[in-house]
């Protein structure tokens, strides 16, 4: 399907109802099957109980709701009202709703019985916690999506927090559609194609390539729960999908199992991205499912992804070629374009960059050339790959560690002078975190006392493999921690 519509809320509301459409199955879950026509139903319905409530053209509204076909239906009925959602990861910790609520400035919380604690904690006036359920029974009103412009406010998403605390990135309806139709042109996605769905829902990749673009090809979702290697033999086996979509470790484990073979005869293509993979595991994870693998990069400072490899012609050690509507340059730190072949940051301009960051100190608005802080090369037929980070981020499993954040922690205990977190290299997970740690008289907390503090302050990925016990950290020369001097010591 070609996008003629500025914006993916007019987009929907006219595909949706149209006659060839109306039956084609658009949402299949293990409850049933979700028609277009009923989608567009449902959809407008969330959204007239919104405009009822009085939420406003442009008003973001945060979803607190547990992964399931209501909350993409409130996703889907708050654009459809001509608002901004944000979805929230589920149940929340009520310190952590409260700061991104005064953060971002968030107005309203549609929310479900799991996630009721989530909407008391949020600081918003009762009348500004709306309860899903109710909502969603409100008049089929789709006004509100011929309202928008492109350049409104039409998806709020929270970064992960790998360089402190999670900040908003807004992106705007003009970003989504363009994401939208280069994926389309990249992957020509058609009705008779299903996408087996079992990512994370506030995570941009979920929403834009795996929710908003299949929608918009007339394919249809497979909306399953989250990801469970031990689950995806019986999905695939149910659900019969054409396309799959996941990070390096994911396909991982999913190498140890055991699938019908006629399970996966129908895969088309299988996409990954968000982490580094080996070319061993590429070609491992291709002969095993006997389809291509797609690899592809993005951030949601993006909308979502800027370059993929075409299905038919993808390249082991790419992340393939430039999405249409967007421009992916090479640049030297004066700046300047680096030379055919050569090695630079990779910078990304076009319609897909974000309107700004909310919940950062002074703000920072839309920019004209977005920095990714990573490394790549072209090649002479257009691929890119990625050469470096200039990041210490680490990345595991696809999720992005802060060390500052674990390092933060683990300094406000007793007996510790200074840490400094940095990966180890992992078979399974690409990377986990490391902590060395420098003791301050004794006593001092011993591993498991470090680890489960990092635990309860910021969850399971974040939790040191290693606890190291160090004399002293090394400095370089101007004083700091030398971060690489303890990676290398690490890797020797």
């Amino acid at each position: 399907m070609t996008i003629v519509d500025a914006t993916l809320a007019a987009a929907c509301a006219r595909a949706w109802i149209q006659p060839q459409w109306a039956a084609r199955p658009a949402i299949v879950t293990a409850q049933g099957v979700l028609a277009y026509e009923d989608l567009h139903r449902r959809v407008g319905r969330v959204a007239g109980g919104l405009r009822a409530a009085g939420v406003a053209r442009g008003a973001y509204v945060a979803v607190a709701m547990e992964r399931s076909l209501e909350q993409v239906l409130a996703i889907l009925g708050v654009m459809a009202a001509g608002a901004c959602p944000c979805p929230l990861e589920p149940r929340l910790a009520a310190d952590e709703t409260a700061r991104r609520v005064a953060a971002v400035g968030l107005e309203w919380m549609l929310y479900d019985e799991a996630n009721a604690g989530t909407a008391q904690a949020s600081g918003l006036a009762p009348a500004r916690r709306l309860d899903a359920e109710r909502i969603a029974h409100g008049p089929q009103d789709w006004t509100g999506a011929g309202e928008v412009a492109p350049q409104d406010p039409g998806l709020l998403l929270f970064t992960s927090g790998s360089t402190g605390n999670p900040k908003g990135v807004l992106l705007s309806h003009r970003g989504l559609a363009n994401n939208a139709r280069g994926v389309l042109a990249h992957t020509g996605l058609t009705p008779q194609d299903r996408l087996l769905h079992v990512m994370p829902l506030h995570h941009t990749n979920a929403l834009n390539n795996q929710i908003f673009a299949p929608l918009l090809a007339g394919a249809s979702v497979a909306l399953a729960g989250r990801f469970r290697a031990d689950d995806m033999p019986g999905l695939l086996r149910a659900f019969r999908p054409t396309i799959i979509t996941g990070v390096p470790t994911m396909y991982a484990r999913m190498l140890e199992l055991e699938f019908d073979r006629d399970s996966l005869a129908g895969l088309r293509f299988a996409r990954c991205g968000s982490a580094p993979i080996t070319e061993a595991l590429h070609r491992r994870i291709e002969a095993f499912l006997g389809c291509p693998l797609v690899v592809s990069y993005g951030l949601s400072e993006a909308t979502c992804t800027s370059t993929m490899n075409p299905p038919g012609a993808r390249r082991v050690g790419s992340v393939g070629t430039v999405l249409a509507g967007q421009s992916v340059t090479l640049r030297l730190p004066d700046g300047a374009e680096a030379m055919p072949g050569g090695e630079g940051e990779i910078c990304i301009a076009g319609d897909s960059l974000m309107l700004g960051y909310l919940g950062v100190e002074g703000g920072e608005g839309a920019p004209s050339l977005l920095r990714t802080g990573d490394l790549g090369r072209f090649d002479a037929e257009g691929y890119l790959s990625i050469t470096g980070r200039i990041k210490d981020v680490i990345i595991r499993g696809g999720e992005n560690i802060s060390p500052a954040l674990v390092e933060g922690v683990v300094t406000g205990l007793p007996g510790v002078a200074a840490c400094c977190v940095v990966g180890a290299p992992d078979e399974d997970l690409g990377e986990v975190p490391v902590i060395f740690v420098q003791r301050a008289g004794e006593p001092a907390p011993d591993a498991a006392a470090i680890q489960a503090e990092v635990l309860a302050r910021l969850g399971r990925i974040y939790v040191p493999r290693d606890v190291l016990w160090v004399e002293r950290l090394p400095e370089n020369a101007v004083g700091k921690v030398d971060r690489k001097a303890l990676a290398r010591q690490l890797a020797a």
